[in-house]
Parts: C-alpha cells; structure tokens; sequence
C-alpha cells in the first residue's frame, strides 16, 4: 500500500541516498516520492503463505524470496518498488554494491489493496514489463479468493485468473506450484 508524498522531484541518486537513510519504505516513481503505509492482517498473511510456499520449494533450485524489503529498479522512467514478493532465479543482480535494490527478479507478486489495485494493474505492471528477466506477475485479492497470473511468452503477457480455493497455481515453468488453499490460509473475508 502506498500514498504519495509531498511532491519534491529527486534524481534517482538522491532518492537512493534519502532512501537508504529513511526509517520507513518510499517508492520512487519518475522523479517523485511515494510513501509506503501499513498492510492489512490479510496482506501480511497472504504475503508470508506465499513467500513461506516459495521458499520451501524454490531454494533448493536456486531461488532467492524476497517478501517485501527487496527494492525492485524499473529503468525508463527510472523508478523503484517495493513489490510484496520478489523472486530470483540463479545469480540475483544488483544496481551497486549496497545489495538492495534488485535488477533481475523472475516472479513478482503484489497483494493488492483497494488504494493501490488500479495502479498495480495498470501502470506499475507497464513498469515491471521492461524487466528483462521477468516471466510471471500475480495480483492476489486480499478480499476474496481471486489471483491474477501473468505469464510471458515473447512479447505477449498471457493473463490467467483463479477463483477456485481448490485451484493450483503452477509457476516458473512448473518449478514450483501454490495451492489456492494454502495463498489463503488463516484470512477471513469481509462478508458481502
């Protein structure tokens, strides 16, 4: 979840050098700064089902998780995001030698909040296209059992939806699956 701030244009180098020394997390989005805000106890669980699936599976293969710290750099315009679940595939790349902002993730998921949903699934995907490496994107519902899953082929981003809590998720070309059940386990929904 995130909330703009005051609007200060930055540098990209200023924004790391401000960032680095802030108590709290900041997206950087084309020159101005976007506060990151508390997540919801459904967000929190949804994030650590996940990320708690990803490692169990995916260490042994070479795979680094990164729930929710892991600064991810989009380079035209040159932004960065804290995505909810990072993952990396075989040598994890970085901007510079501080380790901590990501260039090359495999998979990247975000929980989505009704604040943050629209632009998650419009503009901030638009941005995470330009990565090179990235072959999934997933948009979990924190409301109700609904994940979105983008999948690259070439050029093209195939969309598949899961709606069912019986419905497995097969990821990283079949290197990991994630059962619908366990992305929810412990969240109550809102009754309708």
């Amino acid at each position: 979840m995130s909330t703009l701030t005051a609007q200060t244009y930055l540098t990209p180098g200023e924004y790391l050098t401000w960032e680095r020394k802030q108590p709290f997390k900041n997206e950087y989005h084309n020159g101005y700064i976007i506060a990151m805000s508390g997540a919801s106890r459904a967000h929190n669980l949804i994030t650590m089902n996940i990320a708690n699936q990803f490692y169990t599976q995916l260490v042994a293969q070479g795979c680094e998780i990164y729930p929710g710290d892991m600064r991810v750099q989009i380079r035209q315009p040159t932004s960065y995001f804290y995505p909810d679940i990072v993952v990396v595939c075989g040598e994890p790349r970085f901007e510079d030698d501080t380790f901590d902002t990501l260039i090359n993730p495999v998979l990247i998921v975000e929980v989505l909040s009704p604040s943050t949903a629209a632009f998650d699934r419009g503009e901030k995907f638009e941005h995470y296209k330009q990565l090179d490496s990235l072959q999934e994107y997933m948009l979990i519902s924190q409301n109700r059992v609904h994940v979105e899953r983008y999948l690259r082929r070439d050029t093209q981003w195939i969309p598949t939806e899961f709606r069912k809590i019986d419905a497995v998720i097969h990821l990283l070309s079949n290197r990991c699956k994630l059962a619908m059940r366990d992305i929810y386990t412990l969240v109550k929904f809102p009754e309708a």
